[in-house]
């Protein structure tokens, strides 16, 4: 019975562990888990909602206001009686009630221009949070990559150690034999611990490209992470004949930051008509009603005080009227206003021009870069099989004892570093083909 009882506790305890460790990501499932539980993100969230509720009190202030007031008065020694305004020395109270409304007619079309500016403002900030969303997914898609190019390097790395290990027996067995002197065992041994070493260090910075992509997505509790097996699956040369104007123009039409310095240059472009509208004479509506209670209000015939109902009935008072005010002077701050603002426009047009020049610049960048590296691709690609051929007939004449072991680790240090280059330029490439097929338009990125 309680052998049982350990196995289902055992099998319980293999249950409860997280399934986050064991779990193989894709770059997509990387990508969406680090943009939910980015905390930057998070605080842009919070900015977009803050707008919101500026562009939405923008309306409001559209509408009336109404205030209403209401007060309790008690008096002492001297003073005025608000019933006839004599001077009396007798202790009373009072209470007054008021409600007060107004509505702007006119102010310049100040209103309308906040509102329009506002919802601008609002617009570009989300367009703000999406490219933040978007960087962020660029970070990880470098991170991710940089794992799977240390992982074909630690494979790379393993494959050299087998290859040494071999030829190590090899040597042992032939020194055993006395077919060969000790000083080549000590070469073939020196040549296994160099590998070894490689695959240390290669090992190292696989570890270090994890923890870096764990940071990236916010990843907690967890000290590994597991890619997805999957190809490069690299375009063909063939298929890729892109003009930078051509990228440029796709980009432009939805890339978060540039759509966002459009919007930014609107809104300035009302503050400038905002700040127009303060030198206009403004027209308001207004209306009041006020009534109170006075405890020295008495009935002539009965000397009593009159009631409440019938005092807040008898002392009702009601005003409606329109208010213009002119700006005549004020000591010049609604033209300085006028010249901040259109300095603010100027220097959100001229940020859009930045933001449109870098974009043309990376995109300038990437596309010469991807013509580059195409070529790099096709020479490393006949390289590494160059130097595989190299080394597999150095191989064969080492184990015929027509070489020297160094010849031999001379070979095969070639080899190796034909292999780490061509996947270097695998990887980049790939980097670089998912970047240009963003910035062309294409859904390389599945977020919402």
């Amino acid at each position: 019975m309680n052998i049982k009882i350990k196995h289902i506790l055992f099998l319980l305890l293999l249950v409860s562990l997280p399934s986050s460790a064991q779990q193989s990501w894709s770059l997509d499932e990387c990508i969406n888990y680090a943009i939910t539980h980015n905390l930057e993100l998070k605080n842009q969230e919070y900015t977009v909602a803050s707008s919101k509720e500026t562009h939405k009190q923008a309306v409001r202030n559209l509408l009336p206001s109404i205030n209403g007031s209401a007060s309790y008065d008690v008096r002492y020694g001297r003073s005025v009686d608000p019933n006839n305004n004599n001077i009396i020395d007798t202790d009373f109270f009072s209470n007054n009630y008021n409600l007060n409304s107004s509505l702007d007619i006119f102010r310049g079309f100040q209103r309308i221009n906040s509102i329009k500016a506002t919802k601008y403002i609002y617009k570009a900030v989300q367009e703000d949070a999406q490219q933040q969303k978007y960087l962020l997914a660029f970070r990880v898609m470098s991170a991710f990559y940089d794992i799977r190019f240390f992982q074909g390097a630690l494979k790379i790395a393993k494959e050299q150690v087998s290859i040494s290990d071999t030829n190590y027996a090899f040597v042992k067995k032939q020194l055993e034999l006395g077919l060969i002197a000790q000083a080549d065992m000590y070469e073939a041994e020196s040549v296994l611990l160099t590998d070894k070493l490689a695959v240390t260090q290669a090992e190292n910075q696989l570890a270090a490209a994890k923890l870096n992509l764990i940071q990236e997505m916010n990843l907690e509790n967890v000290s590994t992470i597991t890619l997805k097996a999957d190809a490069l699956d690299l375009k063909k040369v063939a298929d890729t004949t892109l003009q930078t104007n051509t990228v440029y123009s796709k980009a432009q039409t939805f890339l978060p930051s540039i759509k966002a310095g459009q919007l930014k240059v609107k809104a300035a472009q009302k503050q400038v008509a905002i700040a127009k509208g303060g030198l206009y004479p403004s027209l308001s509506l207004f209306a009041g009603y006020g009534t109170g209670y006075y405890e020295t209000n008495v009935d002539d015939i009965t000397n009593e005080i009159i009631s409440f109902k019938n005092q807040i009935r008898d002392n009702a008072s009601r005003s409606i009227g329109l208010s213009m005010n002119i700006p005549i002077s004020n000591k010049w701050s609604g033209r300085s206003e006028i010249k901040q603002q259109k300095i603010a426009l100027q220097q959100a047009e001229n940020n859009l021009k930045i933001q449109e020049q870098e974009l043309y610049k990376l995109i300038q960048q990437l596309v010469q870069e991807k013509n580059a590296l195409e070529v790099e691709n096709l020479q490393s690609l006949k390289k590494l099989k160059a130097q595989e051929l190299s080394f597999s007939i150095a191989q064969k004449k080492y184990e015929k004892e027509m070489i020297s072991a160094v010849e031999l680790y001379q070979a095969k240090v070639l080899y190796t570093t034909a292999q780490n280059e061509n996947l270097q330029v695998q990887i980049r490439l790939k980097v670089n083909q998912s970047t240009l097929d963003f910035y062309n338009g294409l859904p390389v990125f599945n977020i919402n």
